[in-house]
């Protein structure tokens, strides 16, 4: 880690500590930067320092903080910017440890899934899927959709991306030449 004012960098670390410990959040860095006093961007450049040297995690046991980025259509693919909108707390004793990201479902060809519009997802981070995992695939025109992974059809040679909605979309595939797993589906977080 490059070298940081030891004083800043306890004075983030307390605040972050006490904000989680009251709140089982991790604070976003505005919260962070409005309590301490202390530049927007100096925070970011401490937390990420922190972050990568463990020094967060050891205020956090049993837990991990996974980004929200945004929606993710479950029906057409479409083009989709990340943008965090802000960060939850996970226990890992649920979800497994870190390396996850949130997006909110929207549309309605994953209710065979039990994924419906506006549930949580917890994608874990990989690049391979097995046939059968429920993807965020990225296709060649740089458009993402959610799926699930059906192969390479031996017809076509192609790779199979499949709806799973068979009273609205019967048989529905989507078949791509290529493209990139950008997470599997672990978790659905409902509201009820």
């Amino acid at each position: 880690m490059r070298s940081k004012n030891p004083a800043v960098m306890e004075k983030i670390r307390s605040f972050v500590d006490m904000h989680y410990r009251e709140h089982h959040t991790v604070p976003s860095v505005r919260t962070v930067a409005e309590a301490t006093g202390v530049a927007r961007a100096t925070v970011q450049r401490y937390l990420t320092a922190m972050e990568e040297s463990s020094v967060i995690r050891k205020c956090a046991t049993g837990y991990f903080s996974a980004p929200i980025v945004g929606s993710i259509r479950c029906g057409d693919p479409e083009s989709e910017q990340e943008q965090v909108e802000e960060y939850v707390s996970l226990p890992e004793s649920i979800f497994g440890k870190g390396g996850c990201y949130l997006l909110r479902a929207q549309g309605d060809s994953m209710t065979d899934a039990g994924i419906e519009e506006g549930d949580l997802l917890v994608i874990r981070m990989q690049q391979d899927a097995r046939v059968g995992d429920i993807v965020v695939a990225l296709d060649q025109e740089q458009q993402n959709t959610l799926k699930r992974y059906g192969g390479r059809s031996k017809e076509t040679g192609k790779f199979r991306l499949e709806y799973m909605n068979e009273e609205r979309y019967p048989g529905e595939v989507i078949e791509v030449p290529e493209f990139t797993v950008q997470g599997v589906v672990r978790h659905i977080i409902k509201s009820l």
